[in-house]
């Protein structure tokens, strides 16, 4: 026990004395170290490929989830940042709990969100207009052309509420055609292109659950927003949708935008007051909705991510790990190999603080090395996967920013030094004497 204890405290009294040697030693250990690693150049190359392997997924782990977050973030500002929306949510759970994703995911119908719950939240002073909506899939025909589409039904206000929809015919319904349930539709530009082509879309007829809608409308591309095509929507009113199409009396969601976004905070707490006495809900826990800022939005969006990225990280740090103990093996067979060597230097005057450095910074070295290249594979790997991406219709950036590159860099040098102070230590702790002899 005593004995252990002092070879501990000699091992740490070495690598304090390390700091403080002259620049000429620090050059010849650099030397030596790159020497040794030649000798053995298909040993380092393989020990060094671990180490690339484990740098270049920590990169394109973490450039790809800086790159989806951000996509993300971007996508909830579709509307802007002025806008709160209610949805309706499973009693009793969290609105973010995999209890209420997977409810709604299997069609469990929560039925008491109603419009007349938009307009007695519209009496809130800061609430300036609203839309409530639902959404649904059906297959849609012109002439001998089918496409399943989804008909995104909402009140003639949400032009007001997404400003990004920006009409190249036509134009949207209008309250009459809300109050009339008239069965009149405005499409998106895939929807267009796939039933009319080039041609004019305006006053032509479609059928959709082989009723005929009039097309008064044709809306500009606009790609994708997280998982949702608006060039594949049909815009439809929300009453033509709710009473001829789905047969229901309530709505998935409700769309506010506030006059005042410094008071956003407030007026979400004033929405969730009114929404628990319209709903005569006076024990939270068992709200039937959720309200959520789009500042509060953003910041889940944000604690999401960076639990996903963290736990990302942590997995592919697995194979660190392993080229770690790839390194720790391969600095024990090379602390055998030159058992004579250590003998020899030690025999004239090479100090045990002197042996550590060598085979510490030769550990060091190999995974600087590795993240180098592990850095410009990682760099190369993400530029390839943006181009594949934008191939498939997915416009995200996954960047690489200089807080990567450190973090890797970091991980490269840690992994060293951990897994080759312990075998550069053994090999300065070798008995000049029993080193000869062998």
């Amino acid at each position: 026990m005593i004995k252990n204890h002092k070879r501990f405290r000699n091992f740490f009294h070495s690598l304090l004395h390390m700091t403080v040697r002259s620049p000429h030693e620090w050059v010849v250990v650099f030397r030596l170290a790159f020497r040794n690693l030649r000798a053995n150049k298909l040993r380092t190359a393989l020990t060094v490929l671990g180490i690339v392997i484990g740098i270049t997924s920590v990169i394109i782990v973490m450039a790809g989830g800086t790159g989806l977050k951000n996509y993300v973030l971007g996508q909830v500002d579709v509307f802007g940042t002025d806008y709160i929306q209610v949805e309706v949510k499973v009693p009793g759970v969290s609105e973010t709990s995999s209890e209420n994703i997977s409810g709604r995911g299997t069609g469990l119908a929560i039925t008491t969100l109603k419009e007349k719950d938009a307009e007695a939240v519209a009496k809130i002073p800061n609430v300036k207009t609203w839309s409530a909506g639902n959404i649904d899939q059906e297959l849609v025909s012109y002439s001998d052309v089918n496409k399943r589409v989804i008909l995104f039904g909402v009140n003639p206000t949400y032009t007001e509420i997404d400003r990004q929809i920006q009409m190249t015919e036509g134009s949207f319904f209008t309250e009459g055609d809300e109050a009339s349930a008239a069965q009149v539709v405005v499409i998106g530009a895939g929807v267009k292109k796939s039933f009319f082509g080039e041609g004019d879309a305006v006053g032509k007829n479609i059928k959709i659950k082989s009723q005929g809608y009039r097309v008064i409308g044709a809306v500009k591309e606009r790609g994708t927003a997280g998982f949702f095509n608006f060039d594949d929507a049909i815009y439809i009113p929300l009453k033509t949708l709710n009473k001829k199409l789905m047969g229901i009396d309530y709505v998935q969601f409700i769309t506010f935008k506030v006059k005042d976004t410094s008071r956003i905070e407030e007026t979400t707490v004033d929405i969730r007051e009114v929404m628990r006495r319209e709903h005569d809900i006076t024990n939270p826990d068992k709200e039937d909705f959720s309200v959520m800022s789009a500042t509060e939005g953003k910041e889940l969006v944000d604690k999401v991510f960076g639990t996903i990225n963290y736990l990302l990280l942590a997995l592919t740090s697995i194979s660190l790990i392993v080229g770690g103990v790839g390194i720790m093996n391969v600095m024990y067979v090379a602390v055998t190999e030159r058992t004579h060597e250590i003998g020899l230097r030690k025999a004239v005057g090479a100090s045990n603080s002197g042996i550590l450095r060598q085979f510490l910074f030769e550990a060091i070295i190999v995974t600087l090395l590795g993240g180098a290249v592990g850095i410009v594979l990682g760099i190369v790997a993400t530029y390839l996967l943006n181009s594949f991406l934008v191939r498939l219709g997915f416009f995200l950036q996954f960047s690489v920013p200089m807080s990567t590159i450190l973090v890797a860099v970091g991980f490269s040098a840690v992994t060293g030094i951990i897994f080759g102070i312990y075998p550069a230590w053994k090999a300065s702790q070798l008995s000049p004497i029993e080193a000869l002899r062998k």
